[in-house]
């Protein structure tokens, strides 16, 4: 198996990937091309198809397919020139070789995640936490496993839990550092900020939007899931339902990020810290990850707009 992070200029490429996306484009001379986006557990790949001929069987997105192709080196990545296409068949590919997944033990991660609950000391957010992530069999069996994105940060199964625990984590060694700040709110907000995820993309292999996801986004939908499920604990305050849903509402930070509120509490405010701090640390991390440079600069990162450089003395 020929991993996609393994890929280097100049290779010739013989081997199977899964087709997350397909779209049909015109050159600048009126030709058709097919402009493809390759996946396998390590990652994703662009993919070129400029000629349309009858080496280029029939297939569709999210099929499995066999490429033909040679690995060249576009806008500082790596780009794969397709000759030859065909569907994969049956017993050709491990199917474990598509779905990318976190390094961490995903057991352990669980455990000291849902253990976060016990350390609650308000009685209604407690109950709340319960409910959502331990008394909801659908979360109990997809939280551990989901993925905290398409392809931006923590994109592989796993993800969601990794970064939910991150998150809360750095939450948690905030609380004390500053006056005001409730506890039980900021930890149960980091817990649950991201738990609309769930509902906004779909399981792997494809990992991709749901119409809800499309439609509503995990914002709104974690806001509606506190507000469905505190509306049914008995005698919980309105006003802490309010702050909890604001800190998942405004958790993006910014209004062009997708936070229909700016945070407007202390709480709010260090978990929009918090998330963004292990959403472009993580983007770091797996960007450097996949660079075979020898050198101390690993290239440029599109998302945070920027050249970044190894740290090595």
């Amino acid at each position: 198996m020929k991993y996609i992070n393994e890929i280097r200029e100049g290779e010739q490429i013989v081997e199977h990937y899964l087709c997350k996306s397909r779209q049909t484009f015109k050159s600048k001379n009126d030709k058709s091309y097919l402009s493809l986006k390759l996946a396998d557990k390590t990652g994703t790949v662009d993919a070129k198809v400029w000629n349309l001929g009858n080496e280029i069987q029939s297939f569709a997105e999210n099929d499995m397919i066999k490429i033909d192709a040679s690995a060249q080196i576009f806008n500082n990545e790596i780009q794969l020139n397709v000759k030859r296409i065909r569907k994969s068949k049956e017993g050709e590919y491990d199917p474990k070789d598509y779905i990318p997944s976190t390094e961490k033990d995903i057991k352990n991660m669980w455990g000291e995640f849902t253990g976060y609950i016990e350390t609650v000391k308000n009685p209604h957010i407690k109950e709340l936490l319960n409910k959502i992530i331990l008394k909801n069999s659908f979360v109990v069996k997809e939280f551990p496993m989901h993925s905290a994105a398409n392809s931006v940060h923590h994109g592989y199964l796993g993800g969601l839990l990794e970064h939910s625990l991150s998150v809360t984590q750095i939450c948690d060694f905030m609380a004390d550092k500053y006056k005001f700040v409730d506890r039980d709110v900021l930890v149960a907000s980091a817990m649950l900020h991201d738990v609309g995820k769930l509902w906004e993309l779909s399981d792997f292999p494809l990992n991709d939007y749901t119409d809800d996801g499309q439609l509503l986004g995990h914002i709104y939908i974690g806001a509606e899931l506190v507000e469905k499920t505190a509306s049914g604990i008995e005698g919980f305050p309105d006003r802490l339902k309010t702050i909890i849903k604001h800190c998942i509402l405004a958790h993006h930070g910014e209004f062009d990020y997708g936070s229909p509120v700016l945070p407007k509490t202390l709480e709010a405010h260090i978990l929009h810290c918090a998330d963004d701090m292990d959403a472009k640390s993580k983007v770091f991390e797996e960007f450097i990850s996949a660079d075979s440079t020898s050198g101390p600069w690993a290239g440029y990162q599109k998302m945070l707009a920027r050249n970044i450089r190894k740290t090595e003395y």
